[in-house]
């Protein structure tokens, strides 16, 4: 049974979570996507030769939108069932992985925000949709404002209409009507540097190790990154594979569980670019499975 949280007063302080690698652990729109290519042998095709021009664009943020489309697109062509439709048989396939990617204790840093009346909002570059089924099923929570990447249709299939990422997040929940100070953001990228650079209380959750020093040099002192090796989860970095956890708060430090991402593609040669390759690794299934 779901918790029931207090509605937020008027004048509650305003709270912003992401949330891949944030709240749960792994990419949840770039899973999303890369089962719509996966269903059938000619979308993996698809992409695999938008891969040379779309696979570089993930790699910056002025052309990652454009290159998320691509791969989107390639996933939707052609498609007759509903986004709506596509999002829900994609959780009810994979909802044991979906639920274990929980990270119990940003989750309990979550609910307890909630319990104290603030007003909390998610904001995610994956579809709102999808972000609202994983929170409904790891955190018992269907009653709250979830922002994210809004997909429409383009040319027969679905494209990224309006990103959640970076500067577009704040202006986003700006459109949402959440004009009010933010209090608090919790998030784990550097690209969600305007939203945390906006908070009054920014929190960075495990981040990168090769963004660790950026985080120190662009933040407050109170939300410098910190090292926290302790066994928990048996965590292990989800970049480099090395024990790394940015502490919530001294007294709630954890480990986040294993990334596990596909490996391996053979349009890789065409992609000189190290971390175009690595974005591009994230959208092509290895094999392709029906769903």
């Amino acid at each position: 049974m779901s918790e029931r949280f207090p509605a937020p007063a008027a004048a509650a302080p305003l709270v912003v979570f992401d949330f891949d690698h944030t709240l749960c652990d792994g990419d949840a729109g770039t899973g999303f996507y890369r089962w719509l290519i996966g269903r059938a042998w000619w979308r993996g095709l698809l992409a695999l030769l938008v891969a040379p021009v779309a696979g570089p664009m993930l790699a910056f943020l002025p052309t990652r939108k454009r290159g998320i489309s691509a791969f989107v697109w390639a996933g939707s062509v052609g498609e007759r069932l509903p986004l709506d439709a596509l999002i829900d048989r994609y959780v009810a396939l994979h909802e044991t992985r979906l639920r274990a990617s929980a990270l119990p204790i940003a989750l309990a840093v979550f609910a307890e925000h909630r319990r104290k009346g603030d007003r909390v909002v998610v904001a995610t570059g994956a579809p709102p949709r999808l972000a609202r089924a994983i929170l409904e099923r790891v955190a018992g929570d269907a009653d709250l404002p979830v922002l994210g990447t809004e997909l429409g249709p383009g040319c027969g299939g679905l494209v990224v209409a309006r990103h959640c990422h970076h500067a577009m997040k704040l202006a986003m929940l700006r459109d949402a009507g959440f004009t009010q100070p933010i209090a608090a953001a919790y998030s784990d990228s550097s690209a969600d540097l305007p939203l945390l650079q906006t908070a009054q209380h920014p929190v960075v959750v495990n981040p990168k190790p090769a963004r660790v020093a950026l985080f120190r040099r662009v933040l407050p002192p109170r939300a410098a990154p910190v090292q926290d090796r302790r066994t928990g989860r048996g965590c292990v970095d989800r970049s480099q594979r090395r024990d790394c956890r940015l502490a919530l708060r001294p007294d709630q430090r954890s480990e986040c569980p294993v990334s596990s991402y596909w490996r391996g593609a053979s349009a890789c040669g065409l992609i000189r670019s190290t971390k175009a390759r690595a974005c591009l690794l994230r959208y092509l299934p290895l094999r392709m499975t029906m769903p």
